[in-house]
Protein backbone atom coordinates (compact mmCIF):
# COMPACT_ATOMS: atom_id res chain seq x y z
CA UNK A 1 0.00 0.00 0.00
CA UNK A 2 1.18 3.69 -0.76
CA UNK A 3 2.75 5.46 1.61
CA UNK A 4 1.03 8.88 1.38
CA UNK A 5 2.45 11.10 4.26
CA UNK A 6 5.09 11.14 2.09
CA UNK A 7 2.94 12.04 -1.35
CA UNK A 8 0.62 14.71 0.64
CA UNK A 9 -3.16 15.08 1.75
CA UNK A 10 -4.08 15.15 -1.90
CA UNK A 11 -3.15 11.90 -2.37
CA UNK A 12 -4.89 9.54 0.49
CA UNK A 13 -4.71 5.67 0.02
CA UNK A 14 -7.67 3.50 -0.60
CA UNK A 15 -9.37 2.45 2.70
CA UNK A 16 -10.62 -0.67 1.11
CA UNK A 17 -8.01 -3.10 2.21
CA UNK A 18 -8.39 -1.97 5.72
CA UNK A 19 -12.39 -3.03 5.08
CA UNK A 20 -11.95 -6.59 3.40
CA UNK A 21 -8.89 -7.66 5.36
CA UNK A 22 -7.59 -5.25 7.96
CA UNK A 23 -4.99 -6.99 10.18
CA UNK A 24 -3.19 -8.21 6.19
CA UNK A 25 -3.64 -3.80 5.16
CA UNK A 26 -2.16 -2.78 8.53
CA UNK A 27 1.12 -4.86 8.60
CA UNK A 28 1.68 -3.23 5.10
CA UNK A 29 1.44 0.21 6.09
CA UNK A 30 3.29 -0.45 9.00
CA UNK A 31 6.19 -1.67 6.73
CA UNK A 32 5.34 1.72 4.21
CA UNK A 33 5.60 3.99 7.22
CA UNK A 34 4.08 5.17 10.22
CA UNK A 35 1.49 7.56 9.45
CA UNK A 36 -0.57 7.68 6.50
CA UNK A 37 -3.39 9.90 4.90
CA UNK A 38 -6.42 8.44 4.78
CA UNK A 39 -10.51 9.91 3.46
CA UNK A 40 -13.06 7.57 5.73
CA UNK A 41 -15.56 5.57 4.50
CA UNK A 42 -17.76 8.74 6.35
CA UNK A 43 -15.90 10.78 4.30
CA UNK A 44 -13.61 13.08 6.55
CA UNK A 45 -9.81 13.22 5.74
CA UNK A 46 -7.52 12.15 9.15
CA UNK A 47 -3.94 11.18 9.20
CA UNK A 48 -3.70 7.29 10.40
CA UNK A 49 -1.11 6.36 13.14
CA UNK A 50 -0.17 2.29 12.25
CA UNK A 51 2.75 1.67 15.21
CA UNK A 52 3.25 0.87 18.79
CA UNK A 53 5.60 3.21 20.06
CA UNK A 54 3.73 5.99 17.82
CA UNK A 55 0.61 5.39 18.86
CA UNK A 56 0.92 4.75 22.71
CA UNK A 57 2.45 8.08 23.06
CA UNK A 58 -0.35 9.86 20.93
CA UNK A 59 -3.02 8.40 23.18
CA UNK A 60 -1.42 10.01 26.20
CA UNK A 61 -0.30 13.40 23.98
CA UNK A 62 -2.41 16.22 25.71
CA UNK A 63 -1.72 18.15 22.06
CA UNK A 64 -4.28 15.64 20.90
CA UNK A 65 -7.88 17.13 21.87
CA UNK A 66 -10.86 15.02 21.47
CA UNK A 67 -13.09 18.14 21.87
CA UNK A 68 -14.39 18.74 18.41
CA UNK A 69 -14.11 22.45 18.66
CA UNK A 70 -10.61 22.24 17.97
CA UNK A 71 -11.83 20.62 14.58
CA UNK A 72 -10.09 22.41 11.43
CA UNK A 73 -13.33 24.55 9.69
CA UNK A 74 -14.98 22.31 7.48
CA UNK A 75 -12.51 19.12 8.14
CA UNK A 76 -14.56 17.00 9.60
CA UNK A 77 -18.05 16.00 9.97
CA UNK A 78 -18.85 13.24 12.35
CA UNK A 79 -22.81 12.11 13.93
CA UNK A 80 -24.75 14.84 14.08
CA UNK A 81 -26.00 14.25 17.42
CA UNK A 82 -27.95 16.26 19.57
CA UNK A 83 -26.28 17.57 22.76
CA UNK A 84 -28.03 15.65 24.89
CA UNK A 85 -26.21 12.52 23.37
CA UNK A 86 -22.70 14.19 22.31
CA UNK A 87 -21.54 16.05 25.87
CA UNK A 88 -20.03 12.51 26.65
CA UNK A 89 -16.42 11.63 27.92
CA UNK A 90 -15.88 10.64 24.37
CA UNK A 91 -16.00 14.03 22.83
CA UNK A 92 -14.11 15.94 26.37
CA UNK A 93 -10.44 16.87 27.11
CA UNK A 94 -9.58 17.80 31.27
CA UNK A 95 -10.89 19.63 32.83
CA UNK A 96 -14.24 18.83 31.86
CA UNK A 97 -13.15 14.76 31.52
CA UNK A 98 -11.84 14.80 34.53
CA UNK A 99 -14.62 16.36 36.68
CA UNK A 100 -17.03 13.51 34.90
CA UNK A 101 -15.23 10.58 34.67
CA UNK A 102 -14.69 10.62 38.32
CA UNK A 103 -18.17 10.99 39.11
CA UNK A 104 -18.58 7.62 37.65
CA UNK A 105 -15.62 5.55 37.34
CA UNK A 106 -16.78 3.98 40.70
CA UNK A 107 -19.44 2.22 39.04
CA UNK A 108 -16.61 0.25 37.33
CA UNK A 109 -14.14 -0.60 40.36
CA UNK A 110 -13.17 -4.13 40.40
CA UNK A 111 -14.88 -4.85 43.31
CA UNK A 112 -18.08 -4.02 42.17
CA UNK A 113 -17.22 -5.77 38.88
CA UNK A 114 -16.91 -8.94 40.45
CA UNK A 115 -20.16 -8.95 42.54
CA UNK A 116 -21.65 -9.03 39.01
CA UNK A 117 -19.72 -12.13 37.96
CA UNK A 118 -22.41 -14.71 39.43
CA UNK A 119 -25.16 -12.42 38.13
CA UNK A 120 -23.70 -12.33 34.75
CA UNK A 121 -22.65 -16.54 35.13
CA UNK A 122 -26.74 -17.19 35.02
CA UNK A 123 -27.64 -14.97 32.56
CA UNK A 124 -25.13 -16.90 30.27
CA UNK A 125 -26.50 -20.02 31.63
CA UNK A 126 -29.90 -19.26 30.70
CA UNK A 127 -29.31 -18.05 27.34
CA UNK A 128 -27.27 -20.60 26.62
CA UNK A 129 -30.25 -23.19 27.66
CA UNK A 130 -32.41 -21.40 25.06
CA UNK A 131 -29.94 -22.23 22.61
CA UNK A 132 -29.58 -25.55 23.71
CA UNK A 133 -33.42 -26.28 24.17
CA UNK A 134 -33.99 -25.50 20.24
CA UNK A 135 -31.81 -27.66 18.86
CA UNK A 136 -28.37 -28.45 17.78
CA UNK A 137 -27.90 -24.95 15.98
CA UNK A 138 -27.71 -21.29 16.61
CA UNK A 139 -26.39 -17.87 15.61
CA UNK A 140 -23.46 -17.33 18.87
CA UNK A 141 -23.96 -13.07 17.86
CA UNK A 142 -27.80 -13.33 17.89
CA UNK A 143 -28.59 -16.04 20.39
CA UNK A 144 -25.93 -15.25 22.49
CA UNK A 145 -23.02 -12.52 22.73
CA UNK A 146 -25.58 -9.80 21.18
CA UNK A 147 -27.58 -10.64 24.32
CA UNK A 148 -25.60 -10.81 27.19
CA UNK A 149 -23.99 -7.85 27.05
CA UNK A 150 -27.50 -5.54 26.86
CA UNK A 151 -28.79 -7.71 30.13
CA UNK A 152 -25.92 -6.75 31.86
CA UNK A 153 -25.91 -2.80 30.88
CA UNK A 154 -29.37 -2.21 31.17
CA UNK A 155 -29.08 -4.16 34.99
CA UNK A 156 -26.14 -2.05 35.93
CA UNK A 157 -28.12 1.36 34.55
CA UNK A 158 -31.38 0.10 36.19
CA UNK A 159 -33.32 0.01 32.99
CA UNK A 160 -36.48 -2.22 33.80
CA UNK A 161 -37.21 -5.52 31.54
CA UNK A 162 -40.08 -4.04 29.98
CA UNK A 163 -38.05 -1.05 28.58
CA UNK A 164 -35.62 -2.80 27.35
CA UNK A 165 -36.10 -1.62 23.29
CA UNK A 166 -34.23 -3.10 20.24
CA UNK A 167 -30.98 -1.19 21.09
CA UNK A 168 -29.44 -3.50 18.59
CA UNK A 169 -30.78 -1.70 15.66
CA UNK A 170 -30.12 1.43 17.06
CA UNK A 171 -26.59 0.85 18.02
CA UNK A 172 -26.15 -0.97 14.26
CA UNK A 173 -27.63 2.62 12.64
CA UNK A 174 -24.82 4.42 14.44
CA UNK A 175 -22.11 2.12 13.90
CA UNK A 176 -22.78 0.96 9.89
CA UNK A 177 -24.95 3.70 8.64
CA UNK A 178 -26.39 3.05 5.11
CA UNK A 179 -25.69 5.64 2.84
CA UNK A 180 -28.74 4.95 1.00
CA UNK A 181 -30.88 5.21 3.94
CA UNK A 182 -29.60 8.54 6.34
CA UNK A 183 -33.13 8.50 7.41
CA UNK A 184 -32.52 5.66 9.83
CA UNK A 185 -29.66 7.07 11.66
CA UNK A 186 -31.69 10.29 12.22
CA UNK A 187 -34.53 8.22 13.67
CA UNK A 188 -32.41 5.60 15.52
CA UNK A 189 -30.61 8.65 16.98
CA UNK A 190 -34.56 10.82 18.20
CA UNK A 191 -35.42 7.37 19.45
CA UNK A 192 -32.38 6.65 21.72
CA UNK A 193 -32.68 10.69 22.84
CA UNK A 194 -36.48 9.92 23.32
CA UNK A 195 -36.01 6.86 25.50
CA UNK A 196 -32.94 8.67 27.72
CA UNK A 197 -35.24 11.50 28.27
CA UNK A 198 -37.88 9.24 29.30
CA UNK A 199 -36.06 6.97 31.61
CA UNK A 200 -34.51 9.82 33.10
CA UNK A 201 -38.12 10.84 34.23
CA UNK A 202 -39.12 7.54 35.22
CA UNK A 203 -35.89 7.39 37.59
CA UNK A 204 -35.91 10.66 38.88
CA UNK A 205 -39.54 9.96 39.93
CA UNK A 206 -38.56 6.26 41.21
CA UNK A 207 -35.47 6.08 41.98
CA UNK A 208 -33.73 2.66 42.69
CA UNK A 209 -30.74 0.94 43.40
CA UNK A 210 -28.95 1.47 40.31
CA UNK A 211 -25.80 3.37 38.39
CA UNK A 212 -28.65 5.80 36.52
CA UNK A 213 -30.25 6.60 39.90
CA UNK A 214 -27.20 7.49 41.60
CA UNK A 215 -25.40 9.91 38.74
CA UNK A 216 -29.22 11.29 38.88
CA UNK A 217 -28.52 12.21 42.61
CA UNK A 218 -25.23 13.76 41.80
CA UNK A 219 -26.46 15.74 39.05
CA UNK A 220 -29.68 17.04 41.47
CA UNK A 221 -27.61 17.42 45.08
CA UNK A 222 -28.52 21.28 45.87
CA UNK A 223 -25.09 20.88 48.12
CA UNK A 224 -22.95 19.71 45.80
CA UNK A 225 -20.13 21.71 44.47
CA UNK A 226 -19.74 23.16 40.86
CA UNK A 227 -17.41 20.66 40.55
CA UNK A 228 -18.80 17.64 41.63
CA UNK A 229 -21.99 18.07 39.29
CA UNK A 230 -23.28 16.79 36.50
CA UNK A 231 -24.98 18.85 33.66
CA UNK A 232 -28.49 17.91 32.29
CA UNK A 233 -27.08 16.90 28.89
CA UNK A 234 -23.91 15.15 30.81
CA UNK A 235 -25.94 13.39 32.49
CA UNK A 236 -28.15 11.81 29.54
CA UNK A 237 -25.00 11.87 26.93
CA UNK A 238 -23.00 9.76 29.84
CA UNK A 239 -26.18 7.13 30.27
CA UNK A 240 -25.85 6.95 26.58
CA UNK A 241 -22.36 6.67 26.21
CA UNK A 242 -22.08 3.62 28.48
CA UNK A 243 -24.91 1.86 27.07
CA UNK A 244 -23.43 2.16 23.52
CA UNK A 245 -20.02 1.90 24.24
CA UNK A 246 -20.70 -0.83 26.70
CA UNK A 247 -22.75 -2.71 24.40
CA UNK A 248 -21.65 -2.68 21.12
CA UNK A 249 -17.69 -3.54 21.61
CA UNK A 250 -18.64 -6.06 24.38
CA UNK A 251 -20.85 -7.78 21.51
CA UNK A 252 -17.30 -7.89 18.71
CA UNK A 253 -14.81 -9.34 21.28
CA UNK A 254 -17.13 -11.95 22.66
CA UNK A 255 -17.77 -12.42 19.09
CA UNK A 256 -14.34 -12.59 17.85
CA UNK A 257 -12.81 -14.46 20.93
CA UNK A 258 -15.23 -17.41 20.45
CA UNK A 259 -14.58 -17.60 16.54
CA UNK A 260 -11.32 -17.58 17.48
CA UNK A 261 -11.57 -20.92 19.67
CA UNK A 262 -13.86 -22.26 17.12
CA UNK A 263 -10.83 -22.01 15.08
CA UNK A 264 -8.05 -23.42 17.64
CA UNK A 265 -9.93 -26.70 18.85
CA UNK A 266 -6.54 -27.76 20.91
CA UNK A 267 -7.33 -23.95 22.14
CA UNK A 268 -11.16 -24.90 22.79
CA UNK A 269 -9.96 -27.73 24.90
CA UNK A 270 -6.96 -26.54 26.74
CA UNK A 271 -9.14 -23.45 28.01
CA UNK A 272 -11.84 -25.85 29.09
CA UNK A 273 -9.56 -28.33 30.93
CA UNK A 274 -7.94 -25.08 32.42
CA UNK A 275 -9.99 -22.16 33.12
CA UNK A 276 -8.38 -20.08 35.23
CA UNK A 277 -5.78 -19.43 31.89
CA UNK A 278 -9.37 -17.93 30.71
CA UNK A 279 -8.13 -14.17 32.30
CA UNK A 280 -5.09 -14.29 29.78
CA UNK A 281 -7.17 -15.42 27.02
CA UNK A 282 -8.86 -12.92 26.94
CA UNK A 283 -6.39 -10.30 26.80
CA UNK A 284 -4.82 -11.99 24.10
CA UNK A 285 -8.28 -12.35 22.25
CA UNK A 286 -8.04 -8.03 22.87
CA UNK A 287 -4.85 -7.66 21.14
CA UNK A 288 -5.16 -10.20 18.75
CA UNK A 289 -8.42 -9.27 16.67
CA UNK A 290 -10.35 -6.66 19.11
CA UNK A 291 -13.37 -4.83 18.52
CA UNK A 292 -12.40 -1.25 17.97
CA UNK A 293 -9.62 -0.96 15.37
CA UNK A 294 -9.02 2.22 15.94
CA UNK A 295 -9.12 4.74 19.32
CA UNK A 296 -11.37 7.47 19.06
CA UNK A 297 -10.51 10.34 16.74
CA UNK A 298 -8.35 13.16 17.89
CA UNK A 299 -7.88 16.77 16.89
CA UNK A 300 -4.42 18.56 16.49
CA UNK A 301 -4.45 21.36 18.96
CA UNK A 302 -1.15 23.02 17.28
CA UNK A 303 1.51 21.78 14.54
CA UNK A 304 2.85 18.62 15.30
CA UNK A 305 4.58 15.55 14.91
CA UNK A 306 3.95 12.03 15.03
CA UNK A 307 6.41 9.24 13.80
CA UNK A 308 8.20 12.52 11.73
CA UNK A 309 5.19 12.97 9.84
CA UNK A 310 3.46 16.69 10.60
CA UNK A 311 0.38 16.97 11.15
CA UNK A 312 -1.29 20.30 11.00
CA UNK A 313 -2.98 22.43 13.85
CA UNK A 314 -6.53 21.26 13.53
CA UNK A 315 -6.47 17.86 11.43
CA UNK A 316 -8.11 14.99 12.44
CA UNK A 317 -6.04 12.00 13.51
CA UNK A 318 -6.97 8.18 13.81
CA UNK A 319 -5.02 5.76 15.90
CA UNK A 320 -4.71 2.54 15.27
CA UNK A 321 -4.77 0.58 17.62
CA UNK A 322 -5.46 -2.65 15.39
CA UNK A 323 -2.12 -1.74 14.09
CA UNK A 324 -0.38 -1.05 17.15
CA UNK A 325 -1.38 -4.46 18.69
CA UNK A 326 0.04 -6.65 15.46
CA UNK A 327 3.45 -4.48 15.77
CA UNK A 328 6.54 -6.85 15.60
CA UNK A 329 8.39 -4.52 17.31
CA UNK A 330 6.46 -4.65 20.53
CA UNK A 331 4.80 -8.09 20.24
CA UNK A 332 7.31 -10.51 18.60
CA UNK A 333 5.39 -12.88 16.07
CA UNK A 334 2.39 -11.05 16.62
CA UNK A 335 -0.20 -12.97 14.41
CA UNK A 336 0.38 -15.98 16.37
CA UNK A 337 -2.47 -16.47 18.96
CA UNK A 338 -0.27 -17.06 22.39
CA UNK A 339 -2.00 -16.31 25.94
CA UNK A 340 0.76 -17.12 27.07
CA UNK A 341 2.87 -14.06 25.67
CA UNK A 342 3.92 -10.95 27.18
CA UNK A 343 0.54 -9.30 27.56
CA UNK A 344 1.47 -6.17 29.23
CA UNK A 345 0.99 -2.97 27.13
CA UNK A 346 -1.53 -3.88 24.56
CA UNK A 347 -3.84 -0.90 23.22
CA UNK A 348 -7.10 -2.56 23.30
CA UNK A 349 -8.66 -0.52 26.15
CA UNK A 350 -6.17 2.51 25.11
CA UNK A 351 -3.66 3.90 27.46
CA UNK A 352 -3.12 7.81 28.74
CA UNK A 353 -6.60 9.49 31.06
CA UNK A 354 -9.02 8.17 28.19
CA UNK A 355 -8.54 4.45 28.91
CA UNK A 356 -11.57 2.65 28.72
CA UNK A 357 -13.80 3.36 31.76
CA UNK A 358 -15.82 -0.34 31.71
CA UNK A 359 -12.75 -1.86 30.73
CA UNK A 360 -13.64 -4.24 34.25
CA UNK A 361 -16.78 -4.94 33.27
CA UNK A 362 -15.32 -5.81 29.45
CA UNK A 363 -12.80 -8.04 30.85
CA UNK A 364 -15.54 -9.60 33.16
CA UNK A 365 -18.13 -10.15 30.90
CA UNK A 366 -15.90 -12.23 27.90
CA UNK A 367 -14.22 -13.95 30.39
CA UNK A 368 -17.36 -15.10 32.06
CA UNK A 369 -19.62 -15.57 28.30
CA UNK A 370 -17.10 -17.89 26.99
CA UNK A 371 -16.22 -19.97 30.25
CA UNK A 372 -19.69 -20.71 30.36
CA UNK A 373 -19.89 -21.58 26.52
CA UNK A 374 -16.98 -24.09 26.53
CA UNK A 375 -18.11 -25.79 29.23
CA UNK A 376 -21.92 -26.34 28.07
CA UNK A 377 -20.33 -27.74 24.55
CA UNK A 378 -17.46 -29.38 24.14
CA UNK A 379 -17.45 -30.13 20.53
CA UNK A 380 -18.64 -26.67 19.47
CA UNK A 381 -17.98 -26.18 15.70
CA UNK A 382 -18.32 -23.92 13.03
CA UNK A 383 -22.39 -24.09 11.53
CA UNK A 384 -20.88 -22.68 7.81
CA UNK A 385 -17.84 -22.84 6.48
CA UNK A 386 -15.18 -19.93 7.50
CA UNK A 387 -15.34 -18.21 3.81
CA UNK A 388 -18.85 -17.57 4.23
CA UNK A 389 -18.61 -15.64 7.26
CA UNK A 390 -19.36 -11.43 7.07
CA UNK A 391 -18.01 -9.36 9.28
CA UNK A 392 -19.24 -5.43 9.32
CA UNK A 393 -17.21 -3.38 6.63
CA UNK A 394 -16.44 -0.22 8.88
CA UNK A 395 -13.46 1.75 10.13
CA UNK A 396 -14.74 1.97 13.40
CA UNK A 397 -15.91 -1.53 14.71
CA UNK A 398 -14.60 -5.14 13.75
CA UNK A 399 -17.01 -7.58 14.70
CA UNK A 400 -19.17 -10.46 13.08
CA UNK A 401 -22.62 -9.97 11.54
CA UNK A 402 -23.61 -13.75 12.73
CA UNK A 403 -21.52 -16.58 13.56
CA UNK A 404 -23.26 -19.98 13.11
CA UNK A 405 -22.43 -22.80 15.39
CA UNK A 406 -23.53 -26.47 15.67
CA UNK A 407 -22.60 -29.19 18.25
CA UNK A 408 -23.74 -32.87 18.67
CA UNK A 409 -26.72 -32.92 21.45
CA UNK A 410 -26.98 -34.40 24.43
CA UNK A 411 -27.82 -38.02 23.35
CA UNK A 412 -25.89 -38.14 20.56
CA UNK A 413 -23.04 -37.97 22.92
CA UNK A 414 -24.48 -40.77 25.31
CA UNK A 415 -24.60 -42.56 22.06
CA UNK A 416 -21.08 -42.00 20.88
CA UNK A 417 -19.86 -42.80 24.44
Amino acid sequence: MQNTAETGPDAPIDVTPLLDDPHTAYAALRAAGPVHRITGTDGNPAWLVTRYDDVRRALADPKLSLDKRHAAPGGYRGFALPPALDANLLNMDPPDHTRVRRLVVKAFTPRRIDALREPVRRVADELLDAMEERGDRADLIADYAGQLPIVVICDLLGIPQRDRHDFRAWTDALITPDPTKPQLMKQAIGALLAFFTGLLATKRAEPGDDLLSDLIAVRDDATGTEGDRLTEDELTSLAFLILFAGYENTVHLIGNAALALLERPDLYDRLRRNPAELRAAVEEFMRHDGPAPLAIRRFAKEDLEIGGVRIPAGDSVLLAVASANRDPARFPDPDTFDHRRDLSGHLALGHGIHYCLGAPLARMETETALGALISRFPGLRLGVPREELQRRRTLRAHGLISLPVAWKTRSEQVFEA
